[in-house]
């Protein structure tokens, strides 16, 4: 894990009144920049405008593009900023979407390396694995109920390349809705009878109960939540398919991760899922 220090873009570097096309290169650039160094830049709204909202998520588009390039595979997506808590941290009132891939998802128990990642925090979810695909633009939440084949206790560890996690909403979207890993229990669990909105949530570093929370925080429920996630993705051409993994977003409050140690969390019902942060892997 890198300081988080202040990278300052050139004065004379495309702005976000240069045009589109410059705006966006531009924020690809210091992004790519920030997250192949490990290095957190300056935010990208003086670049796409603090409502550039489509400007970001073609950021997003074009971060996830060249990824792909490299090898890596498509595996799913996830909410952001759904808890009321986790949007009262940044001042940012609305949920986000970023791209889940192969890279990014660790099993309950395995190792994860501090060094992957700039400015990590963690928080509780569930994950959603879906059976059949979610492609409607109109889904409903008995569309989402209908493809969900089980879900999941998952820690996500978020990451922001963007310095001291200075966030507006264009921020976090261009940012990949500030992505890092995914740690998947291994117990699955049907939805039948299960309600998810009552749902309690414990989150531990190395037994110290650090965050609490409910389904309920997470936009009524989680599965209202994926509901969401289902109508946008579809909306903008990249629908959910069966087999994707759905962290459909925080239960609580985030928890700042400043060295190794582990994570677990306690899911009512459930089950439990940890992660070990490791210094050195």
């Amino acid at each position: 894990m890198t300081t988080d220090i202040d990278t300052h873009p050139d004065a004379s570097g495309p702005r976000a009144g240069d045009g589109p096309g410059d705006a966006v290169e531009a924020a690809v650039s210091r992004l790519t920049v920030a997250a192949a160094t490990r290095t957190p830049c300056a935010p990208v709204r003086d670049l796409l405008g603090d409502t550039g909202i489509d400007a970001a998520y073609e950021v997003q588009r074009r971060l996830a593009a060249a990824r792909t390039a490299a090898g890596a595979r498509r595996v799913g997506a996830k909410i952001g900023l759904t808890a009321p808590a986790v949007q009262e941290q940044f001042g940012v009132f609305e949920p986000d979407f970023g791209m889940l891939f192969d890279d990014m998802v660790f099993a309950h128990g395995e190792p994860v390396a501090l060094d992957r990642f700039v400015q990590p925090r963690a928080e509780g979810e569930i994950a959603f694995v879906l059976g059949s695909d979610l492609d409607l633009p109109g889904a409903t939440v008995a569309d989402v109920l209908r493809a969900t084949a089980f879900v999941l206790p998952a820690i996500e560890i978020v990451d922001s390349r963007i310095s001291r996690w200075d966030l507006t909403i264009a921020d976090t979207v261009a940012d990949n809705a500030s992505s890092g890993a995914v740690v998947l229990g291994t117990v699955p669990h049907t939805l039948n009878g299960l309600d998810l909105a009552q749902v309690g949530m414990t989150l531990y570093r190395d037994e110290e109960p650090v965050s609490f929370g409910a389904g309920h925080a997470c936009l009524g429920s989680p599965v209202v939540a994926v509901t969401w996630l289902a109508r946008e993705l579809a909306r903008r051409g990249q629908p959910l398919r069966a087999g994707d993994v759905v962290m459909s977003g925080a239960l609580g409050p985030m928890v700042e991760i400043t060295g190794g140690g582990r994570y677990r969390l306690e899911l009512d019902g459930l089950g439990s899922v940890e992660s070990r942060i490791e210094e050195n892997v």
